[in-house]
């Protein structure tokens, strides 16, 4: 019979981060839609400059903002996540069996303290 060794790391991965290569993927998907929206902003500021002033000024300072919004967003990421298990498990311990003689049915410990008689318990009053 084919045994597993004990003494193997063992590691989950339902609490592991996701992999590099799709944390920038997402980041970068974030960013150019961030910047999409800012382009649509400034866009939208000059066309409604003269018809609508109070929206083309809103619109105009989302577009300044923005820039500042999706570099934030962006490079917030691959930090270490405390709220994440730990994605190692050390091995189970097994505990070790005991190796203690008995001794003998007459036979007394001689390094028991009055190992051959019997106390009596003593009332406190």
């Amino acid at each position: 019979m084919l045994r597993k060794k004990s003494d193997t790391e063992v590691f989950r991965i339902t609490g592991a981060r996701p992999a590099l290569a799709d944390d920038v993927r997402g980041r970068q998907r974030r960013y150019v839609i961030s910047m999409s929206v800012r382009t649509l902003a400034v866009i939208l500021a000059a066309v409604l400059w003269n018809v609508e002033r109070h929206v083309a000024i809103v619109a105009l300072a989302l577009g300044l903002l923005l820039p500042y919004i999706a570099v934030v967003i962006a490079n917030g990421g691959r930090e270490n996540a405390s709220s994440l298990p730990s994605a190692h498990i050390p091995p189970p311990v097994r505990p070790a069996l005991e190796n203690k003689a008995e001794p003998a049915a007459g036979d007394q410990p001689s390094d028991v303290p009055g190992a051959g008689s019997e106390q009596q318990p003593r009332e406190h009053s």
